[in-house]
């Protein structure tokens, strides 16, 4: 049989010029998607990958039999109470979607009590003819009358708001557009809601009476406008309820107003006006505004304050500036304050105590974990419920008592098909970077895998927006785990594992610290014997694809296989283009590359603009035809170029979907084919396809 050969996109050169630097665009025509000669090659491109992945059809049903075999189907979530209800999402066999509803509460936590059950939306109905939907805004209205929810139905992440009579099931006829996110006024019948302006940035936050006109698919009483491109505007109520808060952020700075709960036709009060490089995050109790703030304090510190008097000058210190701490958020109710915190790369939560002032740490036994606030909508509550996992242990919910300490175990997500958790060993190493800093890396395997060089292994990384990547259990990996691989997650910096400073460390002039920390833990794993560098592959999705992108252009030997998924890798043509959503707002993450200077670093890792004539890894390279935060161009674009380049005779593979956005398939069936497909190539192209 004769091998497939691959697509060759047509040479159109686009020449730019700035600060004195001349470059070539051939593939900039891919970034007409209304051209039919566009998707045309998009679709060359999908058939050459189907063609090349034909052999591995086999193994891709063996594996999503197993994915799909260690999945209760018919699953129900842990009910939480807000008024009168308790609400939960439950899915069913066979449904892509889940299904959002409630029963009357009752004494009884268990489901079944209190009456019987009310659908509130069920997304498979929504679904229907329509091939992406995903759900975004879900608020209900508190008298429990009202459903406001949110819809896209492209992958776009272009919201539609429809309010719903929960009483009657009917639909209201209010419909907006473009609706970023929703919160109700206690009236019950005003809400308040985001819009985005041509770049997707939400930017104006209007006040709307349920039932007033809709025209042009928006309606209501503009209430805050931010016009700095690099902010973005948002509302919340704080969960006493008594104020609704209007916020714009940057990455460096924030700045907050507020209405009060009996005036929600009234005129916004500022808290603090906006002070360069000054974060703070604000939430009420008891007559006091309680601000989480980077004043003095780069790691974070909590401070109450009056309503009344916001000011620095009247600040009461609630938890102190910890330098190797980072508060990273915080819970509050009317006795107690739970705090999510980075201690030593590690997630934990923090009880303070008002009434006698007492605090402690909840602690987690496990070498490598997340952990996380549930859904906590009640104010007036002792109990905390948080959501707890690890590579080897499943999605747990807890009830956490914050006067006894005790902690119930709610549900922990069933794993079928025979699967024990004992036959797998989770651990937490460090690899030391050339500056001699300590970067964790969180690994598992299956307790027969011989750490003697000889094994094959995934290594995932991102390293940006200060995002913490989590320890988080995925029932899919074990079906690589169960083929002798190692799983790995490299915590470099960039991220947000040690607090702020930890993503400080690793953007603008000095973002390269991702990149060579994780060609640091690549090379750690494989001089450790944890990994075989001939059977290595890396792994990445959008920031995390512009790692992949760097790192091969730095270090092409560094693995055998890289997975990149909707990869950021035209920086400096995206971060030219002021009109793309995220641009601007992104300048203070990688620099403005009208800056001289900025333009100069920016260059010298940009994957699109370093792509060599050298070998490079067998890659497979994914992307959607509707993605908003990274363009499809972008890696379109990219593999084009490389194609010309590459010196090596490696599988070189691009997969768009073409009906979806940045996080791929919605439907929970369609993305485990999406994640059998990916791990049938690692597999096949590892030499792991063949164990079990």
């Amino acid at each position: 049989m004769q091998n497939p050969t691959p697509p060759v996109a047509t040479i159109v050169p686009t020449t730019h010029t700035i600060h004195g630097d001349t470059r070539t665009d051939n593939y900039r025509w891919l970034q007409d998607k209304t051209s039919a000669d566009v998707i045309a090659y998009l679709d060359a491109e999908n058939a050459y990958t189907k063609s090349v992945m034909e052999p591995t059809e086999a193994l891709q049903i063996t594996l999503y039999g197993e994915m799909l075999g260690r999945i209760q189907e018919t699953d129900l979530s842990v009910p939480y109470k807000y008024g009168g209800w308790l609400y939960y999402v439950r899915t069913e066999e066979g449904k892509q979607y889940p299904i959002y509803c409630r029963k009357a509460f009752s004494a009884s936590p268990i489901i079944g009590g209190g009456g019987g059950e009310h659908i509130t939306l069920d997304v498979n109905a929504l679904a229907e003819g329509e091939k992406f939907m995903s759900v975004g805004a879900y608020a209900i209205s508190d008298d429990g009358n009202l459903l406001a929810y949110t819809t896209d139905n492209t992958g776009f992440r272009e919201y539609t708001l429809r309010i719903k009579n929960l009483q009657t099931g009917a639909l209201l006829p209010d419909v907006i557009e473009k609706v970023d996110g929703v919160s109700w006024a206690a009236d019950n019948k005003t809400l308040f809601y985001t819009t985005e302006d041509e770049t997707k940035r939400p930017h104006q936050i209007y006040r709307y009476a349920i039932g007033s006109p809709v025209i042009g698919g928006g309606g209501g009483t503009l209430i805050y406008e931010e016009p700095d491109a690099l902010y973005r505007a948002f509302a919340y109520r704080s969960r006493d309820k008594q104020f609704l808060f209007v916020g714009s952020v940057s990455s460096t700075t924030t700045e907050f107003s507020y209405l009060e709960r009996d005036n929600p036709a009234g005129e916004l009060t500022m808290i603090l006006p906006r002070e360069e490089n000054h974060e703070y995050y604000v939430e009420h109790r008891d007559g006091l505004f309680y601000l989480r703030t980077n004043k003095d304090a780069p790691t974070f510190k909590l401070i109450a304050t009056p309503v009344s008097a916001p000011e620095p000058l009247h600040w009461s210190e609630i938890l102190p500036y910890r330098p190797t701490v980072g508060l990273e958020d915080f819970d509050l109710f009317s006795g107690h304050l739970v705090t999510t915190e980075q201690a030593d790369g590690l997630p934990q939560l923090r009880v303070l105590e008002f009434a006698s002032g007492g605090e402690h740490t909840i602690t987690f036994p496990e070498p490598t974990y997340t952990v996380s606030g549930d859904t906590n909508r009640e104010y007036d509550t002792a109990t905390f419920r948080f959501r707890y996992s690890s590579l080897v242990t499943p999605p747990s919910v807890f009830d956490y008592d914050l006067r006894t300490r005790e902690r119930t175990l709610l549900k922990e997500t069933p794993v079928l098909g025979g699967w024990d958790r004992l036959m797998y060993v989770t651990e937490r190493v460090f690899a030391t970077a050339t500056d001699g800093t300590k970067i964790p890396i969180s690994l598992v395997r299956h307790k027969d895998t011989a750490l003697n060089g000889s094994a094959s292994g995934v290594l995932y990384g991102y390293g940006s927006y200060g995002i913490s990547m989590p320890a988080v259990f995925r029932s899919s990996i074990f079906s690589l785990l169960d083929r002798g691989m190692v799983y790995a997650i490299a915590h470099i910096r960039g991220g947000g594992e040690y607090g702020k400073p930890w993503h400080d460390a690793a953007k603008l002039m000095v973002k390269i610290n991702t990149f060579t920390d994780f060609i640091t833990c690549a090379d750690f794993l494989v001089e450790q014997g944890r990994v075989n560098r001939e059977k290595l592959a890396i792994m990445g999705g959008s920031a995390g694809g512009l790692l992949m992108g760097a790192v091969v252009n730095m270090r092409p030997d560094v693995a055998r296989v890289c997975l990149s998924y909707v990869p950021f890798v035209d920086v400096i043509n995206t971060m030219l283009d002021d009109t793309l959503p995220l641009t601007v707002g992104e300048y203070l993450e990688w620099g403005n590359p009208n800056d001289p200077e900025a333009y100069a670093y920016m260059m010298s890792y940009s994957p699109y603009d370093q792509l060599e004539a050298k070998p490079y890894p067998t890659m497979l390279i994914k992307t959607s035809l509707n993605d908003s935060q990274v363009m499809y161009w972008e890696p379109a674009k990219y593999v084009a170029k490389l194609r010309t380049l590459k010196t090596d005779s490696n599988p070189f593979l691009l997969h768009c979907n073409m009906d979806a956005g940045h996080g791929g398939a919605s439907g929970r069936y369609d993305a485990l084919h999406e994640a059998a497909f990916d791990y049938a190539f690692l597999l096949t192209q590892l030499g792991g396809a063949g164990q079990s």
